[in-house]
């Protein structure tokens, strides 16, 4: 009797499952299907009709210039601005995990730009970096010097846009890596001590590999944030200067609405997932050997 209560009352429990499952067939799974199956068509984006072209836009995105620049392109932002915002912030994390007078204002400040709309944070930016009336070129004309067209070059757009793409989400690492911090026990430290080990010792040999959890949260949410960059890369140069500065997002939203290819943008779109997850196993494989017990 007691066990086929027991019995019953987990079945009610699991039906609660049912509405968050319902909206992520709907929302997710759903869609990620349709998206597969257009991605082998030469869908348009609002025709009735269209043809089925088997792997054409897959092979197409390899003899692609503009989709192997945004490929590259999404690598950097992915990779650069991930490694950028777990140096900045694990720096931060370590500064702010001190007791000083000033260190709540100081982690609110850090912390505050996560809290504005990628988009919104894109064009504060452009505002800074224009040609005519931005800041940074006000400055250079008070100076005497010439002012500099800093969005022009794609190059350079590509580095500015990991630049402010760090810069706002450096805030998430400091928070993970300030809990990790925290988290990890005076004790190992005065045992340190007490072996003469040095501060730069215990950082690598006791705060480091205490740290891993920490350290595969803040990648692995940076690096799938950085992979599928968007809005600030809309703000700033929209892909611009021509596709110099596109990400696969980026080109995925171009190709569909100006091109009006939305099998190719569906073939893209499936790219991108697949890159994110495996760059996400990956990660999650090869930090998982390095955790240790404590």
């Amino acid at each position: 009797m007691w066990i086929t209560k027991k019995m019953n009352h987990k079945n009610l429990m699991n039906l609660m499952y049912l509405p968050a499952l319902f909206l992520f067939s709907v929302f997710v799974i759903y869609p990620f299907f349709m998206g597969l199956k257009i991605s082998f068509t030469n869908w348009n984006g609002f025709s009735q009709k269209y043809n089925w072209v088997g792997l054409s836009n897959f092979i197409m995105m390899f003899t692609d210039k503009n989709m192997l620049r945004a490929f590259f392109n999404t690598l950097l932002y992915g990779l650069c601005s991930t490694l950028f915002q777990q140096v900045l912030g694990l720096g931060y994390a370590v500064f702010l995990n001190q007791n000083f007078k000033g260190r709540t204002f100081a982690r609110i400040m850090i912390y505050l730009p996560v809290l504005i709309a990628p988009v919104i944070m894109g064009y504060m930016w452009y505002l800074l970096f224009q040609y005519n009336y931005g800041a940074l070129n006000d400055i250079l004309v008070a100076l005497g010097l010439e002012k500099l067209d800093w969005l022009a070059n794609g190059d350079r757009a590509v580095w500015i846009i990991v630049g402010v793409n760090t810069l706002q989400f450096v805030g998430i690492s400091m928070v993970i890596y300030l809990a990790g911090l925290q988290g990890i026990s005076a004790i190992y430290y005065e045992a340190a001590d007490i072996d003469g080990a040095s501060k730069w010792n215990q950082f690598c040999h006791v705060t480091l590999p205490l740290l891993v959890p920490a350290i595969i949260t803040s990648v692995t949410l940076n690096l799938i944030g950085g992979l599928k960059l968007f809005d600030v890369i809309k703000a700033l140069t929209n892909g611009g200067p021509g596709y110099s500065s596109h990400s696969i997002s980026t080109l995925i939203d171009y190709t569909y609405f100006k091109n009006q290819s939305a099998g190719y943008a569906s073939a893209m779109g499936i790219l991108l997932f697949v890159l994110i997850l495996l760059a996400s196993l990956m990660l999650q494989s090869y930090f998982k050997s390095k955790e240790v017990e404590y």
